[in-house]
C-alpha cells in the first residue's frame, strides 16, 4: 500500500474532533498526524484518546498549540491542513493558508455537506452567523413550540470537550445533578442548565454518532443547538439561522457563519429593539440578497431582573457570558442592558481587579471594558473569576449569564440574576416547524 498522506487539523476542540471522526478516523490512506487547538485555553498539551480515534491510532493523536503548526509540520511531514473552527472573520482563513503554504503544505476548510451526519428522525438545527447572536434562547423557544405540538425532543448540543475526552465519548443531561456528575465547566453548565430546566434532554460529547443513535431512541425530532457559528453536525429539515442587527455585515465576513445564512430555510433577526433602524435596514438587505429564498422572523430578547430595586442607584459589576464577550467580539451583553435599564447608579470597571487567567483574556480582548466574561473552562480559571468577583469595589452584582453563577462561585457582594427569552414578532415558526417536520416525515415513510 502507498504512503498514507499527512494531514494535520486545526481546530478548537469540538468541530475538529468532529471533522475527523467523519472524514478520516477509518480512512487508511491518510493519517491525521496531529491536532493543532485556538480559541479556548487549556486544551492542547493532551492526546485525542484511542477511544475516540479508532484502530489506525492506537496511541491516539496528539493536540499541540497552534503557534507550533510550522514546526509540526515540518516534523512529521504533513503536507495538508484542514481547518476546522469557528468564528473568525474569512481573512484569518486566509492568513492561515498563507502560514501554510509558507510552510510547504494546502489548507483546505473543512467541507459542510460531509460532515454532516443523517438522522432517521426529522431535524431542526438553530445556527448563527456569530457567537453571541441569542441560539440559545432561540433553541429553547423552538424546543417549547415541539412540544407544545406533542412531540418528544431531544436536544443535541454543539460539543464543548474540555475535559477528559475519554469519558465524554457520548453525555445525557436530563436533570441539574447530572451536570455536576460530569463535572461541567461554567461554559457547558451555561449551556445545558437552561434547557434541562426547561425540561429538555440534552446530548453531547465527542463522538455525534453515537451521540445520534442515542438521542433518536428517546426522541421525535432532534433540534441541534448550534455553537459559536458553526455549520450543523447533523443534516437538517430545518435549517435556522440567526443574525445580528447589532453587529450589520458580520453575516457575511465570518466563516462559516456565512455557509449558514446562504442555506438558511428561515433566517431569525432577534435584538431588533435594541438596534438602529439603519443597522437593521443594512442586516434586512443582506439576508435579502444572499438567503432569498428564506422566511424571514424577527423578534427581541426579552430581558427579566430578578430584584430590579437592588441595582437601581447601585454600583454594579456586571458579569456576562464568556464566549459571546471574547471571541464573539461583543463588549457587552443582556446584563449590562438590564443593569442599565434598572437604574445602575455606575457600571463598575472589572479590570483593575481581575487577576490570573481572567486578567489575560482582558489583555487578549482589549475590546471588553465595562463586563466581567464569565470564564470557567477549569478550576484555576473558575478560582480567577471568584477572586475578580471578590475584589470588585461595587455595591451589587448583576449576574447576566446563562447559569445562575451563585449557584457556582461563592459571591461576598449581593446579587441580582438576569435571565432573557426570546419573544417572537408574530407567530410564525410554529407553523413552519409544523409544515417542515410533517414534510420530513412524509418522506421518510414513503
Amino acid at each position: 500500500m502507498s504512503e498514507r498522506r499527512r494531514i494535520v487539523i486545526l481546530g478548537a476542540g469540538g468541530r475538529d474532533f468532529h471533522t475527523f471522526n467523519c472524514l478520516y478516523r477509518d480512512d487508511p490512506s491518510v493519517e491525521v498526524v496531529a491536532f493543532t487547538a485556538a480559541q479556548i485555553p487549556n486544551i492542547d498539551q493532551r492526546r485525542y484518546p484511542p477511544v475516540l480515534a479508532g484502530p489506525l491510532y492506537p496511541e491516539g493523536i496528539e493536540i499541540v498549540p497552534e503557534d507550533e503548526l510550522e514546526g509540526v509540520l515540518a516534523m512529521r511531514g504533513a503536507t495538508l491542513c484542514v481547518f476546522a473552527y469557528s468564528d473568525v472573520r474569512f481573512a484569518h482563513v486566509q492568513r492561515m493558508a498563507e502560514r501554510v503554504r509558507a510552510a510547504g503544505a494546502e489548507l483546505h476548510p473543512f467541507p459542510v455537506p460531509e460532515t454532516m451526519l443523517r438522522s432517521a428522525k426529522p431535524v431542526v438545527a438553530v445556527c448563527a452567523v456569530r457567537t453571541g447572536c441569542g441560539k440559545s434562547p432561540v433553541s429553547r423557544h423552538i424546543a417549547a413550540l415541539l412540544r407544545e405540538q406533542g412531540l418528544r425532543v431531544a436536544v443535541l448540543r454543539h460539543p464543548m470537550p474540555y475535559g477528559d475526552l475519554a469519558e465524554q465519548v457520548v453525555q445525557r443531561f436530563a436533570s441539574v445533578e447530572d451536570l455536576a456528575r460530569h463535572r461541567c465547566t461554567i461554559e457547558e453548565m451555561e449551556e445545558y442548565e437552561p434547557h434541562v430546566r426547561a425540561g429538555n434532554v440534552v446530548f453531547a460529547g465527542a463522538d455525534y454518532e453515537r451521540i445520534l443513535r442515542a438521542a433518536e431512541q428517546e426522541a421525535d425530532v432532534i433540534l441541534w443547538d448550534g455553537g459559536n457559528n458553526d455549520t450543523p453536525f447533523v443534516r437538517p429539515d430545518l435549517l435556522v439561522t440567526l443574525v445580528d442587527p447589532l453587529r450589520p455585515g458580520d453575516e457575511l465576513t465570518y466563516f462559516p457563519g456565512r455557509w449558514n445564512l446562504e442555506n438558511a430555510d428561515v433566517v431569525l433577526v432577534p435584538k431588533v429593539s435594541d438596534a438602529t433602524e439603519s443597522d437593521l435596514a443594512a442586516v434586512r438587505a443582506n439576508v435579502a440578497e444572499h438567503a432569498p429564498g428564506a422566511v424571514v422572523v424577527e423578534g427581541d430578547l426579552a430581558l427579566d431582573i430578578d430584584r430590579p430595586e437592588a441595582v437601581r442607584g447601585r454600583r454594579a459589576l456586571v458579569v456576562e457570558d464568556g464566549p459571546t464577550i471574547t471571541h464573539g467580539g461583543m463588549a457587552f451583553g443582556a446584563g449590562l442592558l438590564a443593569a442599565e435599564r434598572a437604574g445602575a447608579a455606575e457600571i463598575v470597571d472589572p479590570r483593575p481587579g481581575a487577576v490570573g487567567q481572567i486578567a489575560a483574556a482582558f489583555a487578549a480582548y482589549p475590546h471588553v471594558t465595562r463586563v466581567l466574561p464569565a470564564l470557567g473552562y477549569g478550576k484555576a480559571e473558575i478560582g480567577d473569576l471568584q477572586a475578580t468577583i471578590r475584589r470588585a469595589d461595587c455595591d451589587v452584582v448583576v449576574v447576566g449569564t446563562p447559569v445562575d453563577l451563585r449557584r457556582v462561585l461563592d459571591v461576598e457582594q449581593p446579587t441580582v440574576r438576569v435571565t432573557y427569552r426570546f419573544v417572537e414578532r408574530g407567530d410564525r415558526l410554529g407553523e413552519i416547524l409544523r409544515e417542515r417536520l410533517s414534510a420530513a416525515a412524509s418522506r421518510a415513510t414513503a
